[in-house]
């Protein structure tokens, strides 16, 4: 297959291209860098930008006639209290969460339309369904990413095009260094600095990147997917069923439990 992911300078991305690129599948890997790697061809694209995004399609389609699978993994996170966040912050983590895979997914449609056949893997968040705290813009940019899947899933499936979110838990990656950080004002900072420690602490102890890739793997052999499919450690996972049985002070109870707020 023709595979196209985003966000391979490093992390799941990169994981991901190598361990498709070793089974044998041509793939391209578009990433705001240059990345060495024997197994995929790095395209250099900022999703950001439309037309690097049409540039990188294009240079793609020099070499390959169609396109089978496209992964929108590229993303920020980004921590700090509502109060204190930018509208500058704000609209650059929407500009890459959201409007970047929604260009890429424009960008790459018309080629599968045209054979009747593709898949794309929007990379979201266990977190998109529920709003953490210290998280808000993050977990609002990832569940705005769910609704246009949802949407486009109607959209696309007459020419057999299939799309779904596939929503992570904490992933074993250097996301912690590349997270937008806000001020944070006084009256939060205590707070946040154990929440913070926490959330570090998750990322450490998280699942392999190369389990997600064997996941995205079976995933991709599926012949008909659902919209979601969530994907890491039981306690993170739990999250998302409690969230749509349990009262919500109930839920929100449990959450500044897990998140050491009680």
């Amino acid at each position: 297959m023709t595979i196209i992911i985003t966000g391979t300078s490093s992390g799941i991305g990169f994981v991901l291209a190598e361990y498709f690129g070793k089974k044998g599948h041509q793939v391209y890997g578009l990433s705001r860098k240059h990345t060495e790697s024997q197994y995929f061809k790095s395209i250099p694209t900022d999703v950001t930008d439309n037309q690097a995004v049409q540039n990188a399609i294009a240079e793609v389609l020099k070499t390959e006639s169609r396109i089978d699978v496209l992964i929108n993994n590229a993303g920020m996170g980004m921590v700090g209290a509502v109060e204190d966040s930018t509208k500058e912050d704000i609209l650059k983590l929407f500009n890459l969460n959201l409007v970047g895979s929604v260009q890429m997914m424009s960008a790459v449609l018309p080629k599968m339309r045209e054979h009747k056949f593709g898949k794309i893997i929007n990379v979201s968040s266990i977190g998109s369904e529920m709003g953490l705290p210290f998280r808000g813009f993050y977990s609002a940019s990832k569940s705005a990413l769910d609704k246009v899947t949802e949407a486009m899933r109607y959209e696309v499936y007459p020419w057999n095009v299939d799309v779904c979110s596939l929503h992570l838990g904490d992933i074993k990656t250097n996301i912690a260094e590349n997270r937008v950080r806000t001020k944070v004002s006084e009256p939060y900072k205590n707070v946040f600095d154990k929440v913070y420690a926490l959330m570090n602490s998750h990322v450490g102890d998280g699942t392999e990147p190369l389990e997600v890739a064997a996941y995205v793997e079976n995933l991709l052999n599926k012949n008909k997917w659902k919209a979601h499919y969530y994907f890491g450690k039981f306690g993170q996972k739990i999250g998302v069923p409690l969230k749509w049985i349990l009262p919500q002070g109930t839920y929100e109870n449990l959450m500044k439990k897990y998140n050491k707020l009680d």
